[in-house]
């Protein structure tokens, strides 16, 4: 019965998140959302920088400096970020994207005062100096290392093995984590000089979600925050890709693998775009659990594939979205892009039917709902759509657009965007023995 009641408080409140936007004199963003339930808030600041702002020959600092900006401040000692943290009853992570770095603080609700000052001491004071920076490039370098170098399709997983196929001019095409030979090489001067470029408050935006008191939260924004100086306005990266009108066919190894994958990688919209989202109900409809098309055929039926999988990635400025399969046994890879390109010739040709489109629009019914059910979710939702989207109130209006969506454009963006011509075709296989 409690979990009954649940489910139902839960389904209520993910309906409708209220909030209060408001910018500061220095150009900060400020999302407020109120939510007494529990004793807990989620400080949370996020920046317009990611890896596509990098300069070549420097990729990877966003990324860097996610691990950097924690290394201390003038009043944190150095090392002692995660140790203050966890003394107040508190957690903290940081994360990057093409797009934004995302840093945040979840606390009880009586250290709310504590997680704006970090954050502020982030922003006003952080310490970048040589230790720092020695210190996290060893970091970088392992988690390069474990994520990508020495992890099982890791170059797939990342993009590092596609993007570069996908996108010639735009640096999309570069990895997030960047290259060791690039970080190696920058010097002190030139970290310092992105942090000022870009860590400034009218490049960011706060987020304070939970048990709070907005009157009493908008004082101390304003005491931690009010005073930090605004940087250069930034300029936005502006650069559009050739449209790709022959097929391109690559071929990847891994040593860490030993069954292939192919994989069939198509370029998408802005996440703005209403085609990513339909792009989104096209990627369930073919590869989202085991009632999915591609499942259903090639693992259940026809016993072709081990496994089926997809990547659907939106972004500010392109997407893309990965089909792909594991053979089982000796299949060949090119019976599996056989059948893969029979089932997307089916939504090209024939529309969903009706009792698949409810089924669909159920699914993302219940991704909304888990979406906007936890106090950290919903942070992290209002800082994304404000700064990606340009609409904060999509935290509550996405669902409406995918529930406009019909059955007849499904079909028509699988034609736009699903085609041979425009798409990459990878086979991904182990390492050679010599």
């Amino acid at each position: 019965m409690l979990s009954f009641f649940v489910f139902f408080i839960t389904l209520a409140h993910a309906q409708k998140v209220e909030f209060t936007e408001y910018d500061l004199d220095n150009g900060l963003n400020v999302i407020l959302h109120q939510d007494n339930t529990a004793p807990v808030v989620t400080v949370g600041v996020m920046y317009h920088v990611g890896a596509k702002d990098e300069q070549p020959g420097r990729t990877g600092f966003a990324h860097f400096f996610e691990h950097l900006l924690f290394e201390g401040t003038e009043n944190i000692e150095r090392g002692e970020w995660f140790n203050v943290v966890s003394a107040n009853g508190g957690s903290n992570n940081a994360n990057t994207t093409q797009d934004r770095t995302y840093y945040y603080e979840t606390f009880p609700s009586n250290a709310l005062e504590l997680g704006l000052w970090m954050e502020s001491e982030r922003m006003l004071h952080p310490v970048i100096n040589k230790i720092g920076v020695d210190t996290q490039n060893e970091v970088v370098k392992e988690e390069k290392r474990s994520r990508i170098d020495n992890s099982p399709y890791g170059r797939v997983i990342y993009s590092t093995g596609i993007n570069p196929y996908m996108f010639d001019k735009h640096p999309y095409k570069n990895s997030v984590i960047g290259t060791m030979e690039d970080l190696d090489a920058a010097e002190l001067d030139e970290f310092k000089a992105f942090f000022n470029k870009y860590y400034n408050p009218n490049n960011a935006t706060l987020v304070v979600a939970g048990d709070i008191d907005v009157p009493k939260t908008k004082k101390m924004i304003e005491d931690y925050f009010q005073t930090i100086p605004s940087g250069d306005e930034v300029e936005r990266v502006n650069i559009t890709e050739d449209f790709i009108e022959e097929k391109i066919i690559a071929t990847e190894y891994d040593s860490n693998i030993q069954i292939p994958l192919t994989a069939l990688v198509y370029r998408t919209p802005s996440m703005k775009n209403r085609e990513a989202y339909v792009l989104d109900m096209i990627s369930s409809v073919l590869t989202d659990g085991k009632s999915s098309r591609m499942y259903k055929r090639m693992v259940d039926e026809d016993k072709i594939a081990l496994q089926v999988l997809a990547f659907a990635r939106s972004q500010e400025d392109y997407g893309t979205y990965l089909i792909g399969a594991l053979p089982l046994g000796e299949v060949d890879l090119s019976k599996l892009r056989d059948v893969m390109d029979e089932e997307i010739e089916k939504l090209q040709t024939e529309l969903i039917s009706k009792r698949e489109y409810q089924k669909l629009q159920n699914k993302f019914e219940n991704r909304f709902v888990n979406s906007n059910s936890s106090i950290q979710g919903i942070a992290s939702s209002l800082a994304t759509y404000q700064m990606l989207y340009g609409n904060t109130n999509l935290i509550n209006e996405e669902i409406e657009i995918y529930r406009s969506i019909t059955r007849e454009e499904i079909k028509e963006v699988a034609n736009k965007y699903l085609q041979e011509n425009q798409r990459l075709e990878l086979d991904y296989l182990p390492e050679p023995t010599e």
